[in-house]
């Protein structure tokens, strides 16, 4: 007589059985830790030197080094047992970061370090490692890479009467409007501008037209809010 199987049945003889339960040595613990750690000071070295944003931020840098340690750690933990992962996994989905990361590339170096825990965690160090080498390389040439053009906010405070030079000044440049603000007399224009690596001389002309208040150049990085 063939003997049937049903799902419970499957439960019942694998996942809730007790000898499914693997156990970590202490000597794996070790080195996974260890390991995860020198990757997370590697990440937080790659990501001290090509940081290109505003400020840069020391806590953010230190959470990249332990998010690598914890996450192996983590996987070290659900590995021992396939119900206990389904468990891990569902206690996580329940926390929330509300932290908005405001570069994109924070995002990649937040998923690098989740990515090296994982194989840290699951004894693949060489993804860890050599995925790791590659990442760095890239991050490097990808960040020290000249562009021909350079994108800046121009903000200009000027009177109506000084409209028509500033109009004539910057007919030579590629340029955008992104916001034009009147208050009584006195005019707030943004622009996006194009300009060549340091060729900003034509502020100081800016600012001597007569009827303008102040010039501000500052370099734009993709965000704006009006």
């Amino acid at each position: 007589m063939d003997e049937r199987i049903n799902f419970n049945d499957i439960i019942k003889n694998s996942f809730l059985n007790s000898d499914t339960f693997t156990s970590v040595s202490i000597l794996e613990i070790f080195i996974g830790t260890i390991a995860s750690f020198l990757i997370g000071l590697f990440i937080y070295f790659v990501y001290k030197k090509t940081f290109r944003g505003v400020v840069y931020s020391h806590n953010f840098n230190v959470t990249l080094v332990l998010m690598t340690m914890i996450t192996s750690l983590v996987i070290m933990t659900i590995s021992t047992n396939i119900v206990l992962s389904l468990g891990m996994v569902g206690a996580l989905s329940i926390v929330r970061f509300r932290t908005a990361l405001k570069d994109p590339l924070d995002i990649v170096f937040l998923f690098w370090a989740i990515s090296v825990g994982i194989a840290v965690g699951a004894s693949i160090y060489a993804v860890a490692i050599f995925g790791s080498i590659f990442v760095a390389i890239a991050v490097f040439i990808l960040s020290k890479k000249k562009w021909k053009d350079v994108t800046y906010l121009l903000v200009l405070h000027y009177d109506e009467k000084a409209y028509d030079e500033i109009k004539l000044q910057l007919v030579k440049f590629n340029y955008e409007l992104k916001s034009k603000i009147v208050r009584n007399n006195l005019t707030e224009l943004t622009l996006k501008i194009k300009l060549k690596v340091d060729n900003t001389a034509f502020v100081h002309k800016l600012s001597n037209i007569d009827g303008v208040k102040d010039v501000s150049l500052v370099q734009y990085s993709g965000d704006y809010a009006a």
